[in-house]
């Protein structure tokens, strides 16, 4: 046994992960009785540790964060009624956040927001309203007003959940010419033109690809090659796989899997995607089931191979996040206050629990910021 911890403590400090930088991890919350915004760690890639989460901005449900491509910026959603989105100076040797202001997200419930690569845009996703923004981001970091808002309308088979279009994910394309949006009222992931230096959007053509009716899409990704796009759908626990032609945006439709264990009959809904930095693996959540889920990439084909399921040691992983060595995994457990590290094996692609448990009110997010 001393010499099986032996060999795991070396693979855990291999001179690769040594090598990589440290980073300052920001924690998006659902504020309430453990919560009271927006929190920050230091992450030692080396060892995998992870500090004590500290308070770095006091504000109302900063669910989604992004940070800006510079890095010396931070921007929140306030995912309520009446949404705003918010920025901050970062300050990346303290991790200390400095409001800069506040702006409508143009819609209502904002659950989440990107930056493009030329760091000059800012979108967001408006889940109530069903609508989406683009807003410009002047040269000191603080936001100005909203640029662009499109509604959607429309509705799917789900009367419940889909009787209304809910804007769920929001992204640019690898080449920021586009931005793609799930929305699970409609079953569609809309895409539009993007002028990032004007903060404007315009309908893409095709203008829409359809998933499965009453699938919900929710979030999305791309492979680092750009030659694929990996859709995760909350209500049917799928994940859906495509072709992308980066000269029009097309989708082509390759497969999809199921998320959940075969003849699973619990409740279950798909939450967050992301592909491991290689290329080789995509990790997906599922809150009910509790789990995470592993499949190979055929970088050829796109098509994935379910590798395994992992608990998360906790409940409702509404979100995941892997570190930018790509060697990590922290699994957010919103409905029990936690989250747990997990060490990936960059052969196989599969999680070893690491035994770090952190404390912290419904987390929701996690972004990195290296550490100069």
């Amino acid at each position: 046994m001393k010499f099986f911890s032996l060999i795991v403590g070396l693979w855990l400090v291999s001179p690769v992960w040594s090598s990589a930088v440290e980073s300052l991890v920001y924690f998006g919350t659902y504020t309430g009785a453990k919560s009271k915004g927006i929190y920050v760690s230091k992450f030692d890639p080396a060892t995998g540790k992870l500090s004590a989460p500290e308070l770095a901005a006091e504000m109302r449900n900063p669910t989604f964060l992004a940070v800006h491509p510079g890095g010396h910026f931070l921007y929140s959603v306030n995912e309520v009624n009446g949404g705003t989105v918010n920025a901050f100076a970062l300050d990346s040797k303290t991790g200390k956040l400095t409001p800069l202001n506040q702006k409508s997200s143009g819609g209502s419930g904002p659950c989440h927001l990107a930056v493009d690569a030329s760091g000059k845009c800012l979108l967001v996703a408006n889940y109530n309203s069903g609508s989406i923004a683009a807003l410009p981001i002047q040269g000191d970091g603080s936001l100005g007003e909203v640029a662009a808002m499109i509604q959607h309308t429309g509705s799917s088979i789900n009367l419940q959940r889909q009787a209304g279009p809910h804007a769920h994910f929001i992204c640019p394309s690898p080449d920021s010419r586009f931005a793609f949006v799930c929305d699970l009222g409609l079953d569609k992931v809309l895409s539009y033109r993007l002028d990032a230096a004007a903060a404007k959007l315009s309908p893409g053509d095709p203008p829409f690809t359809t998933i499965e009716p009453g699938a919900g899409p929710r979030h999305m990704t791309f492979s680092p090659d750009g030659k694929f796009v990996y859709v995760i759908s909350e209500m049917a626990s799928t994940i859906s796989v495509f072709g992308y032609n980066a000269t029009n945006a097309a989708m082509t439709k390759v497969q999809t899997i199921s998320t959940l264990p075969k003849n699973f009959a619990g409740n279950s809904t798909a939450a967050e995607i992301t592909m491991q930095p290689s290329g080789k693996f995509i990790y997906a959540s599922n809150r009910g089931d509790d789990s995470i889920v592993l499949f190979a990439a055929n970088r050829k084909s796109g098509q994935l191979t379910f590798v395994e399921r992992q608990s998360t040691q906790g409940r409702t992983p509404r979100h995941f996040a892997i570190d930018p060595s790509g060697h990590w995994l922290f699994a957010e457990n919103q409905n029990s206050d936690s989250v747990v590290v997990f060490a990936i094996d960059t052969d196989t692609g599969k999680l070893k629990p690491t035994g770090q448990l952190v404390s912290i009110g419904s987390p929701v997010c996690a972004v990195f910021q290296p550490q100069p």
